[in-house]
């Protein structure tokens, strides 16, 4: 942004609105009555020809103007227009300010032809007609276009000036240029528009032309020197934006776009309005909507506990939660630090929220059982977990100690203090895991499973991929490295991820934990996408050439890490049932000799003894391929569900 300086419109409106009401009110009246007297004497004059006016004419105009100037000021008044906006006036005003100087006009011959026979010559009403209402519109809106013509100069000659260019030549867009015209606190200076219907090219909006189709961005681009793009196109699809993007990757250019939400709101679209361009709007999905009334009707007025509420997920599950007035909030945590400010952040939002923060360690079992009897929590979301995959691989008995055996202290305790709703948030790394944090996911939907069998407690896992904007997603990774200006490091260039944003997947979480809907729900990510992809589209979002400006780097897939991820498995796919975006699976049941297999597990992590904690994960998880052996390839297309519920 820069400094706004005065205008000629600031000015105006800075003069105007000193004066009171009744003055400005009266003085916009008394120009109106000036301009119709002058139009008509004008117009006389013109019918003339400038020359001697017949005495006859003379006497009917003197008998006529005080006539007319009652009637034009009688209707300015009844309509409004001595009540005028300078700045916020629009179409409708000035269908106002016509209708309202022509029905006077026809008001005008009107009494001239039931009260007085004798009456202006007809061209001099049509030019009196003509005259009044030019100038009229002319001193309501000549200050408006003025201070745009100015601005737009003043833009174009301004030092790190703007040219831009509009995505959209709809309503949004049309919008988004009068609010740009009305203000010089910014940089943009609108070359055009750019639209997917092709009937608007060569056509003109605001003022400026439409230059072409979506596909034409690129040379659109290179051929005005544009070096800002404002997607003003609602819920553009993320598959539109990869594409603008992928046009632009050889050109400087940087993006920013309306917000979604513009599209359900019947609001204004303004320059405030505009964000830049993120990794959400690269998502080959539409947002997912929620019924937010479901949500508190199922969590309203009860007791709830989150472990792992420091992290991504389980601070974004307690910040949902407290917006749908639980009785009582738990967050449990070993991470002090987050797990305060989070309580702080939620006592300031939710005063009236009893918000707890708990600092103990899932692992111990002995803490777990006394918090439980202590608050008796009635759902529980257990979202701590070792989730950092090459990590895991260096300590594979910590991510048992934690993802497993933590599982399954807070699950026991979940059964004896009769918690109600028990919610387990796994990942699409536990579906054919190639690496020991996605085995220990994966064991740990097989103990909350085994559990259910013989529990009042309903158990669910909720399993999905990554979410955008987590602590371990490559997406703050991606930004650092090109603030920095590079490189950019990528595993694979054919390694693809699912993608959710964190709002959406943890809305989807509790919907599927708060209603139940099975033992193992999976949620519908869409598309994978490719990280490599991913990368030059960032890189392209920062208004830098990939490659060029910014180098990517290929370093090939670190202990443990999968070229793609899954959903389901074989066995998953052919029971799944879809629901407002959770599939619903009916995978076989854990093995029943469970338990003497976990005490292997157990043993081999207490005593680090790698090769026999691997053995036993293939014990437990027969489809576990350890480091360095990837399976083949599956379709990444979901399969479509025989059944539908809900």
């Amino acid at each position: 942004m820069v400094e706004s300086h005065p205008t000629l419109m600031n000015r105006l409106v800075g003069y105007a609105s000193r004066l009171p009401l009744a003055v400005r009110s009266g003085l916009m009246l008394a120009i109106d009555v000036a301009i119709t007297g002058g139009s008509l004497l004008l117009a006389l004059g013109l019918r003339f020809e400038l020359g001697h006016i017949p005495d006859p004419q003379w006497s009917t105009f003197v008998f006529a103007l005080p006539i007319l100037l009652v009637i034009r000021a009688a209707l300015s008044m009844a309509s409004g227009l001595h009540r005028w906006s300078f700045r916020m006036s629009g179409l409708q005003e000035a269908v106002r300010l016509g209708s309202t100087t022509l029905f006077g006009t026809v008001v005008f011959i009107a009494v001239f032809f039931f009260v007085h026979r004798q009456s202006p010559p007809r061209s001099v009403i049509a030019l009196e007609f003509f005259f009044t209402t030019a100038l009229m519109a002319a001193y309501r809106y000549g200050p408006r276009a003025g201070t745009g013509w100015y601005l737009q100069l003043a833009r174009s000659q301004r030092e790190g000036a703007l040219r831009t260019l509009i995505i959209g030549a709809g309503s949004a867009g049309d919008l988004l240029l009068r609010d740009l015209a009305r203000s010089d606190a910014h940089l943009y200076q609108v070359v055009g528009f750019l639209d997917d219907d092709p009937n608007k090219v060569r056509t003109s909006l605001g003022g400026r032309p439409v230059l072409g189709t979506l596909s034409d961005l690129a040379d659109a681009v290179a051929r005005h020197h544009i070096s800002q793009v404002l997607i003003a196109i609602p819920r553009l699809e993320g598959k539109r934006v990869r594409e603008l993007l992928g046009a632009c990757a050889n050109l400087k250019v940087s993006f920013k776009i309306i917000p979604a939400s513009f599209a359900y709101l019947d609001a204004r679209v303004t320059a405030s309005m505009l964000h830049d361009l993120s990794t959400e709007d690269l998502l080959p999905r539409d947002p997912v909507a929620f019924d937010h009334s479901q949500i508190s009707s199922l969590i309203a007025g009860r007791r709830v506990l989150v472990t792992g509420a420091g992290g991504s997920i389980g601070s974004e599950i307690a910040r949902q939660l407290a917006a749908h007035g639980p009785e009582q909030l738990l967050l449990l945590d070993m991470n002090e630090n987050e797990l305060y400010f989070l309580t702080r952040r939620l006592q300031e939002l939710y005063p009236l929220l009893q918000v707890r923060a708990l600092v103990a360690d899932i692992r111990d079992a002995q803490q777990l059982t006394w918090l439980g009897e202590a608050y008796r929590p009635q759902d529980i979301f257990h979202a701590a977990a070792h989730k950092h995959v090459p990590l895991m691989e260096d300590m594979p008995g910590e991510a048992v100690k934690n993802n497993v055996f933590g599982t399954l202290n807070v699950a026991m305790m979940a059964d004896a203090c009769g918690v109600e709703r028990f919610t387990l948030i796994s990942t699409d790394k536990a579906v054919r895991p190639t690496s020991i944090m996605g085995a220990s996911k994966r064991v740990a939907e097989l103990v909350i499973r085994d559990l259910a069998r013989r529990s009042k407690t309903q158990f669910t896992a909720v399993r999905f991929g990554n979410v955008l904007g987590s602590a371990g997603s490559v997406v703050p990774l991606f930004k650092q490295q090109i603030e920095r200006g590079g490189p950019v490091t990528v595993t694979h260039p054919d390694c693809t991820r699912f993608f959710m944003t964190i709002p959406e997947a943890v809305g989807l979480v509790l919907l599927a934990g708060l209603t139940q809907p099975g033992e193992l729900c999976i949620l519908d990510m869409g598309e994978a996408i490719r990280i490599a992809d991913l990368a030059r589209n960032m890189i392209t979002m920062a208004g830098r050439v990939p490659d060029v400006d910014v180098k990517i780097v290929f370093t090939g897939l670190r202990p443990g890490e999968k070229l793609f991820e899954e959903l389901f498995t074989e066995d998953e796919e052919k029971t799944q049932v879809a629901r407002n975006k959770i599939m619903v699976a009916s995978p076989p049941p854990p093995p029943d000799t469970l338990g003497q297999l976990l005490a292997d597990l157990q043993r081999a992590a207490l005593s680090n003894d790698r090769e026999g904690l691997l053995h036993a994960f293939r014990a437990v998880v027969p489809s576990f391929q350890p480091p360095g052996r990837q399976p083949s390839k599956p379709n990444l297309r979901l399969v479509s569900p025989t059944t539908t519920t809900g």
